[in-house]
């Protein structure tokens, strides 16, 4: 089917003449049928269109995952215009610069996030909450808008090398592109079911949003509880019989030994995406699930996923394959000349064809050195990913790593640049780099920085990345050097920075006493892999991360029967202040100088 018949709101609006009294949204106890979305989706695009939006005009939309998100982003789509999801869980600057940058005149929100969103008397803003009328049921149809492959479709920001984040233009054609081959290949059916968990500012939302709606099929929105603790995943897989689930590698290592008896029987695909995906994962899994398994790659540039691979047996390799391009992608492993590499032989993977994005938006430099004339089809572009991958001789492809600074934290793309342009910032520092190291419990962010030191700069360095990073994109580990070392041309060596004490405590060691205090102590080390923990040591310090916090959440619960929540374990990240928390004894209010670390650690949960 040819884009000119079938943008995504088109199909969706086929498939809701098909079948309109069907369920198509759930969340929680309520429910929407196919009719019901699209009465209520129509509304409100006509009220955008009197409000100016149209083809390539950018609508702000930032609400918490609920039937008015998803009535607000198909209503977008309706009018031909391109939503800029905003996480209201993001810090206000980083929100700030998203606004500024974008340009949009109009924001669709709720009530209850306008007066936390950092909105000027420039921006118009809608509360989706008091204007959405659920007992209207008068039919409207929707408006006639005439769109091109070109147009905008969505707009994601994601981390830049500047200091800044930079947004990705997708257009149209990109996103029908990518939704029919997913079509094709998941082969949805009216009775499947996609949970929707996946924070909207991050790209691999976009097909749990509209796949399950191009098919008849049931999107599930994941619960609020599930935000906050993501322990709670397989029961709410098991609730909702959920049977499409996309998953980040390092979330199921955490979470598949809490898998309880019959919990994964409704899922039929596993899709994993934003890192490597191990062998030994996979053969895991397989001991307790013996269902789909796809290994997705792709960056945010070439719309979600430019190619796919169908795990059918053992992975003969350490980490998976990500197999062969999607329908109407090209791929290329060329050199530094833009030679084609031989089979085998490693370069830098470039993209083109139909997924391509339209660029980054208001970034015409950038956008030209990423998106670099295709030498194999005159008038096309590559885009230029950065990865070092190679072809074997049956035409998949294996990803071997970066070639530049941009890495992933448990599958969120980060650009090592803009944090060292943040921490620049202070007036103290003089250099910086920040590296990502791997370690036994994951990847964590190092920052070797000149000028000043001691734990209130550090402080103060945390405080200041927390004005406009969010949580997973701040350090866990600091060191202060009298000047960086260099190669004899003057270049940074970076094999010579001094390597961290990541996983040690660097508090004064203070011994377990009670018999809770030795089982928690016992816990957090076998969780963080390290020797021993004493009651100052701080969870966070000895390379603790938001998916160790939910193992350990879980194993306290198990061996222990004490419940925490996890928003907790985040606010008390010393075993003193846990135990005394399970003791009675601590106060269990949140620290008002801590929400924003809190906030953006959640935000990093949801994402995953």
């Amino acid at each position: 089917m040819a884009f000119a018949d079938a943008p995504i709101h088109d199909l969706i609006e086929a498939q809701v003449q098909a079948t309109p009294d069907a369920v198509a949204l759930i969340l929680g106890e309520r429910q929407l049928s196919y009719a019901e979305l699209d009465r209520q989706a129509n509304r409100l695009a006509h009220r955008l269109r009197e409000l100016g939006v149209g083809p390539d005009v950018l609508v702000g939309i930032s609400l918490e995952r609920s039937l008015e998100m998803v009535v607000g982003l198909l209503a977008i789509l309706k009018v031909g215009g391109a939503y800029v999801p905003l996480d209201p869980a993001y810090p206000r600057e980083r929100l700030d610069y998203m606004l500024r940058d974008s340009g949009i005149r109009l924001l669709l929100t709720q009530s209850s996030l306008l007066a936390q969103l950092p909105v000027s008397e420039q921006v118009r803003s809608l509360e989706l909450d008091r204007l959405i009328d659920w007992q209207d049921r008068t039919d409207i149809a929707p408006p006639q808008v005439h769109l091109n492959p070109d147009n905008l479709a969505y707009v994601i920001y994601t981390s830049g090398s500047t200091g800044r984040p930079k947004g990705v233009e997708i257009r149209h054609g990109a996103l029908t592109n990518h939704m029919l081959w997913m079509q094709n290949e998941l082969k949805l059916a009216p009775h499947d079911r996609v949970l929707q968990k996946t924070a909207f500012s991050f790209d691999a939302s976009v097909w749990e949003f509209w796949l399950p709606l191009l098919n008849g099929a049931q999107l599930v929105l994941a619960s609020p509880a599930l935000s906050d603790d993501l322990s709670l995943l397989w029961s709410e897989v098991a609730e909702h019989q959920i049977s499409i689930l996309q998953l980040a590698p390092s979330v199921l290592q955490a979470l598949l030994p809490d898998v309880k008896g019959g919990q994964l029987d409704s899922l039929r695909t596993l899709a994993f995406g934003g890192e490597g995906l191990s062998a030994a994962l996979v053969e895991q899994l397989r001991q307790q699930w013996n269902g789909q398994v796809y290994n997705l790659y792709g960056p945010t540039e070439a719309t979600i996923d430019t190619s796919s691979l169908l795990i059918e047996g053992p992975v003969d390799t350490a980490i998976a394959a990500i197999g062969r391009p999607i329908s109407n992608v090209r791929t290329y492993v060329l050199d530094a000349n833009l030679q084609v590499c031989p089979v085998g032989s490693a370069g830098e993977l470039y993209v083109g064809g139909d997924s391509l994005a339209r660029g980054y938006h208001q970034r015409p430099d950038l956008t030209a050195e990423r998106f670099v004339p295709d030498p194999f089809t005159p008038g096309a572009r590559l885009y230029r990913t950065g990865d070092l991958v190679r072809y074997r001789a049956d035409g998949v492809i294996d990803y071997l790593g970066r070639i530049d600074h941009q890495v992933k934290i448990r599958g969120l793309r980060i650009e090592l640049g803009e944090i060292e342009a943040q921490i620049l910032r202070h007036a103290a520092v003089r250099e910086a780099v920040v590296l990502a190291k791997e370690t036994a419990n994951g990847t964590q962010l190092v920052a070797w920085v000149v000028g000043g030191q001691g734990d209130e700069l550090v402080a103060e360095l945390k405080a200041l990345l927390g004005q406009d990073l969010p949580g997973f994109m701040v350090p866990t580990q600091w060191l202060f050097l009298e000047q960086l070392p260099l190669t004899p041309n003057g270049k940074l060596d970076r094999k010579a920075l001094p390597q961290p004490d990541i996983g040690h405590a660097h508090a004064a060691y203070v011994a377990p006493a009670t018999e809770l205090e030795r089982q928690l102590a016992a816990i957090w080390a076998d969780v963080l892999k390290v020797e021993k923990v004493g009651m100052s040591d701080d969870f966070f310090e000895l390379g603790g991360h938001s998916l160790l916090a939910t193992q350990i959440v879980s194993r306290v619960q198990k061996e222990l029967g004490h419940h925490v929540p996890l928003r907790a374990m985040f606010e008390l990240n010393t075993l003193q202040a846990l135990a005394q928390y399970i003791d009675g004894q601590q106060d269990t209010r949140i620290d008002e100088a801590k929400v924003d670390r809190l906030s953006d650690l959640m935000a990093e949960l949801e994402a995953l």
